[in-house]
């Protein structure tokens, strides 16, 4: 994990910081005028424009009309990055599979720098549609696929998370008290799965395993099926579900251990 001293923090370039501060106030807009951008950001106008001339020089803004947005280049990066990833590349026609043989949104997470990441997802014609794009960021405590890897960090590593990240309420199910949350992983541990009982979107259940590495026992990721939940918590369906994750891991896990 990367370390998060005050000395680590001090030394950055503020051109660098600011460069991403505008890539991430285009992202959260979508597309974004001269203007408002340098508003939003509290930066001159005749600063940002440089900023945007650079990126756009780059390949990594366009310019549409008088706004601006983000470019394709960085599903570039990320594809390319991902494409060389051992888990991805082990997990992702047995994620497949699972969708195929459940129904439901499959999908393949990791943890980065103490948030979930969404590296893959699998969703068929009747799977619910929650709109979370490949590559998302979120809290750990939010999601199955986070919580599943959580539960097997040792507790100086969750505290560690915790208190970079906190516990912030996404709906009136989230788990934002400390103690809470590592009861939740206890159990988690004791019964081989996690739950996301509408923990990040009302109606919306997720079951999750993790997936660990046999050479050493560590936790590489997570793997899980999402759906409605009075779909998903009828009993029988649920268990079908909670067999059919577990069973996936392993098959990931195999294929993770032998790649």
């Amino acid at each position: 994990m990367a370390s998060n001293s005050p000395a680590d923090e001090r030394k950055t370039l503020g051109s660098v910081e600011k460069a991403f501060n505008i890539l991430d106030q285009i992202k959260s807009e979508g597309q974004i005028g001269l203007s408002d951008l340098a508003g939003q950001l509290d930066i001159p106008k005749s600063t940002v424009h440089i900023y945007l001339q650079t990126l756009q020089s780059e390949g990594f803004i366009v310019q549409i009309d008088e706004e601006y947005t983000l470019s394709y280049r960085f599903l570039e990066y990320g594809g390319s990055f991902r494409n060389r990833s051992k888990l991805f590349r082990t997990a992702r026609a047995e994620v497949d599979k699972l969708e195929a043989d459940t129904g439901e949104v499959a999908s393949l997470g990791i943890e980065e720098n103490g948030l979930r990441v969404l590296i893959y997802k699998s969703e068929g014609p009747d799977a619910i549609h929650d709109n979370a794009p490949v590559g998302e960021y979120t809290h750990m405590h939010w999601t199955a696929l986070g919580k599943a890897i959580l539960a097997h960090y040792p507790r100086d590593r969750v505290d560690s998370i915790i208190d970079r990240h906190g516990l912030p309420r996404a709906n009136k199910y989230t788990i934002t008290e400390r103690d809470e949350l590592f009861e939740e992983l206890e159990r988690t541990r004791d019964r081989g799965y996690s739950i996301e009982d509408q923990d990040r979107r009302q109606g919306v259940l997720t079951i999750g395993a993790p997936i660990h590495s046999r050479s050493n026992d560590e936790v590489v990721g997570s793997v899980s099926v999402s759906g409605p939940k009075s779909r998903i918590e009828e009993t029988e369906r649920f268990e079908e579900l909670v067999a059919a994750v577990k069973k996936s891991a392993n098959v990931i896990e195999l294929g993770f251990s032998h790649y």
